[in-house]
């Protein structure tokens, strides 16, 4: 305060706030410029659905190790009818409520305006030994889990714990639907591919892709994808695809080029091989680097796209398809909805 009681201007501060400002892009990069929406916020009055977890999945497939899951609940979830499915690889990124995706938050508002239909979502981190320590925000179980093999592999063995050890045990406690058009996966960078893989080995569970900065490179021979989907028959899947250009690159130290590990350039090539056999697909390709920021501002959209089909009343007169999707009456109580 002046003497006369009046502010202080402090016009010096200004630039300092500029300078911090850019020192703050200068080091994210350009995932710096890439920011959550309202839609990945909470928004006051949309119902909350629950989290159930951890659990943990023992597996047979990969023998001597388990996966810790979580199961998202939507508050409109009625066990009379069959829900809809969205499986996350790499469980752990998507339930963290200060993350760069935010998964909870985006379910809950976007099924709140019936532009998700209701769906229950799971959340399975890599499996691991009891030795081994829980993937964590940062450090997602590279060198220590079993995540380089399950995730990057291509093979039938991480279908297998997705279709039949987590989808058993899904089905014991919720009303999911048959219909593999109902069901969804979803991952970034190795969980992106294993996503990717899952679908493409059991179309017959798995049809609606999400992939963040996928890992289609020669980690385990990915990047073989495009020409697979060029020799092999169409099969009925969706996939949206994100990556940026400054995504990793493949170039080494020395100078030399790797184009199998280069990831945006075999994210691009996957989806020209896609589009050239007519598959359902949408992609972005963005300024960041081998992150969750763009996936992560983008995920409402993307969402809204896999799921675009899920089914709308044209009935002028059905004021419960125009009304915000209600939370289920609890046993014994009146529907909320008009």
């Amino acid at each position: 305060m002046t003497n006369d009681g009046s502010p202080m201007k402090l016009p010096f501060l200004a630039p300092l706030v500029l300078l911090f400002m850019a020192s703050q892009v200068l080091a994210e990069g350009e995932d710096a410029f890439y920011k959550l929406g309202p839609d990945s916020l909470v928004q006051e009055g949309v119902p909350q659905g629950k989290v159930v977890g951890p659990l943990t999945l023992p597996c047979e497939v990969f023998s001597g190790t388990s996966h810790t899951y979580w199961v998202y609940v939507p508050s409109q979830y009625d066990a009379s009818k069959p829900a809809s499915l969205m499986v996350f690889n790499d469980g752990q990124a998507y339930i963290n409520a200060n993350g760069d995706i935010r998964a909870i938050n985006v379910l809950n508002n976007l099924i709140h305006r019936r532009e998700l239909p209701v769906l229950i979502a799971a959340f399975i981190n890599p499996g691991r030994r009891p030795d081994q320590p829980e993937p964590t925000p940062r450090d997602w179980g590279d060198r220590n889990t079993n995540r380089p093999t399950e995730y990057n592999s291509l093979d039938d063995r991480y279908p297998r714990v997705i279709v039949d050890e987590l989808l058993p045990a899904l089905q014991k406690e919720y009303n999911l639907s048959p219909d593999p058009e109902r069901h969804g996966i979803g991952g970034a960078s190795s969980g992106a591919i294993a996503a990717f893989t899952v679908a493409w080995e059991r179309p017959d569970h798995f049809r609606k892709i999400l992939s963040i900065v996928g890992s289609f490179v020669n980690l385990r021979g990915g990047h073989v994808y495009p020409e697979k989907v060029r020799e092999s028959p169409k099969k009925p899947l969706r996939v949206f695809f994100q990556d940026g250009r400054n995504d990793n690159r493949g170039l080494h130290r020395d100078g030399t080029y790797d184009p199998t590990r280069d990831w945006f350039l075999q994210n691009v090539r996957l989806v020209e091989a896609m589009t050239e056999k007519g598959y359902d697909i949408n992609y972005t390709w963005g300024i960041g680097l081998h992150g969750q920021k763009q996936g992560g501002a983008m995920l409402p959209e993307m969402m809204r796209w896999l799921w675009r089909d899920h089914g709308a009343s044209t009935d002028v007169h059905d004021k419960i398809e125009r009304s915000f999707n209600a939370p289920a009456a609890a046993a014994g109580e009146p529907s909320k909805s008009p």
